[in-house]
């Protein structure tokens, strides 16, 4: 893959000399922090594209100055304290690491106590992982304590599920402290991309975590949100820095510099003659390790069955084909089964079916009928299905956590709720998702590459939603983003779709972003095209735009005024595409599903 650097000019040529010198990616903070990282204000941010959030502090060429007492771990800091005091390296390189942070002083009083006295600014940031990990440990503790006063069923269940989302936001934490001690200035744009992934999906499980409790009794909820405040600051101080740092240095790059050009049969240049044959493979006839059939011709009658027998924590992909049959089962693909394949004979015939929902007591995040956690799940020629129906209100039929997750030629169907893009990167192709409200929702950044988008006869009363992403944090790397895709009507809709009103979207979280391009949007979809919240929430934080679709549901003239619909060009939405969003050539291709790298 491309290290993120090019050649050209003296700007780029003294970046790379600040990394090679130091060897240590923190001083490029050091850098940030003395050239003004926040002078941008901060409404703006999602104007860079590149993922939405980058800006380029280096206008002019201007020249990185080397402070190496800080990059180096060790030497005397200069004071540029308000009265000109004295103060310890120490406590300066820690002012130092904390400066481009949402949460200055609880980065600050927190390494002062864990840091001791080291100038070492790389273990610095490593030291706010640690104590970030340390406090959400201490918050599982405490959600045991509060389980054993709880009275309220519901919340009693949220804590149960707070324990589980708060080693998931463990395990990625864990995963970006060892990320920094493995940095090598080849590997910067995947390294920066990759922590900031992981800590935007510390961040979602942490707030998934608070989200349980909304509508129960009780102070759990309260206590529990009390509990994880200091666990929720460093981990948007660590999103923080590393943000900076990328933004410092500049990640965002033309499409040309990364030498990846699609030819019209979707076959990437840069692929090797081995990687070829892999494509040709996955596309055709692999043999499974393992084979479910619902009839009894196969070892396994259940997916679950079959699932006792995959390898845990395995670098190699491991394929289980299920066949046709209609699986009434609740599958979760654990955290630690990384690298699984999965594929049926078809999305309506192959499917996995199940009617857990929140009207019958369950909490949303545990309504799926199929979840995938562990990292690089591929899942192909399947349906999933929660047949709960309109009347349980939340029930999701797939949640996905999987980090470069691929779902591709999948039916997934649902009313409210149904595909639960829950975290992490993920690519679908070539789908059709079917729902009433909110039925692709979630924190990921994920790409739906002609997809169908298919809304469904609702309640009565309700007014139907397509998306709501759940962006907290201005500089997470999240968006659920459209490409070439159909949003259309199921034919039992239609009748009623002046009555039962459809919304592309609404603002689920403060920072909401999605993006539609390319698209064919039919008239169902209400001239306004996005919904609110409740009240102004959201409204001058979100981030949607709408660029280059076609049909009736796509005249703009009439869209809402909100402050954070944007009218970007398509040079701008180039950035939201699968190579520069999601990295998508580097894992997208080799599996041989059709896949367009940039503009459809």
């Amino acid at each position: 893959m491309s290290n993120g650097f090019d050649a050209e000019g003296d700007k780029k040529k003294k970046k790379i000399a600040v990394i090679s010198v130091s060897s240590l990616i923190l001083v490029a903070m050091v850098v940030a922090v003395t050239v003004g990282v926040n002078n941008a204000p901060h409404e703006d941010l999602d104007d860079g594209g590149g993922g939405g959030d980058l800006h380029d502090h280096g206008d002019d060429g201007g020249d990185v100055h080397d402070h190496g007492d800080y990059g180096g771990g060790g030497g005397d800091a200069h004071d540029h304290g308000d009265d000109g005091e004295k103060i310890s390296s120490s406590t300066k390189a820690i002012k130092t690491i904390c400066q481009p942070t949402d949460y200055k002083e609880t980065c600050e009083e927190s390494l002062m106590v864990e840091a001791g006295n080291t100038t070492d600014l790389k273990e610095l940031v490593k030291a706010g992982f640690k104590i970030a990990v340390e406090k959400l440990n201490a918050a599982i503790r405490n959600s045991t304590t509060l389980q054993e006063l709880a009275k309220d069923p519901r919340a009693n269940q949220a804590l149960q599920n707070c324990r589980e989302l708060l080693e998931y936001a463990i395990d990625d934490l864990h995963d970006s402290y060892h990320r920094i001690g493995t940095f090598h200035v080849s590997k910067f744009e995947e390294f920066v991309n990759d922590l900031k992934i992981w800590l935007s999906a510390a961040l979602t499980y942490e707030q998934t975590c608070l989200d349980g409790f909304e509508n129960t009794t009780g102070d759990s909820g309260e206590r529990m949100k009390e509990f994880l405040k200091s666990a929720q600051e460093m981990t948007t101080n660590g999103l923080g820095i590393v943000s900076e740092l990328s933004n410092i240095l500049g990640t965002l790059h033309e499409p040309a510099a990364t030498g990846r050009r699609l030819l019209d049969t979707d076959m990437p240049l840069w692929v090797s003659d081995g990687k070829r044959r892999l494509m040709q493979l996955e596309t055709g006839a692999i043999k499974p390790d393992l084979v479910v059939a619902q009839d009894g011709s196969g070892k396994y009658k259940t997916i679950n069955e079959a699932l006792v027998d995959v390898p845990m924590k395995s670098n190699k992909t491991f394929v289980i084909y299920v066949k046709a049959g209609i699986y009434k089962e609740i599958v979760v693909i654990p955290k630690h089964m990384t690298h699984l394949t999965m594929y049926g004979d078809g999305p309506t015939k192959s499917v996995v079916t199940g009617n857990l929902n929140f009207v019958d007591g369950i909490q949303t995040f545990k309504t799926a009928t199929f979840a995938a956690i562990g990292a690089n799940f591929f899942v192909r020629d399947m349906g999933f299905v929660n047949s709960a129906g309109p009347t349980k209100h939340q029930a999701v039929a797939l949640r996905i956590q999987s980090d470069r997750a691929i779902i591709y030629n999948c039916q997934i169907d649902g009313f409210q709720d149904t595909l639960y893009a829950h975290a992490n990167r993920q690519f679908y192709r070539d789908c059709t998702i079917s729902g009433t409200i909110d039925f692709v929702f979630g924190n990921s950044a994920a790409i739906f590459q002609n997809c169908k988008l298919v809304v469904r006869k609702p309640l009565d009363n309700q007014q139907c939603i397509v998306t709501a992403h759940g962006r907290l944090n201005r500089r997470e790397p999240t968006a659920l983003i459209f490409q070439g895709c159909h949003f259309m009507g199921d034919p039992a809709y239609l009748p009623f779709k002046k009555v039962n009103k459809a919304y592309l979207g609404r603002p689920w979280k403060q920072y909401s972003r999605t993006i539609i391009m390319g698209s064919q949007i039919d008239d169902l979809i209400q001239p306004e095209g996005w919904l609110p919240w409740m009240g102004d929430f959201g409204l001058n934080t979100l981030f949607y735009a709408e660029v280059q679709n076609r049909g009736p549901g796509a005249d703009q003239s009439h869209r809402v005024k909100w402050r954070g619909i944007r009218h970007i060009t398509p040079q701008h939405a180039a950035s939201y595409t699968a190579r520069r969003f999601i990295d998508g050539d580097a894992w997208i291709p080799v599996r041989g599903v059709p896949y367009s790298s940039g503009m459809m």
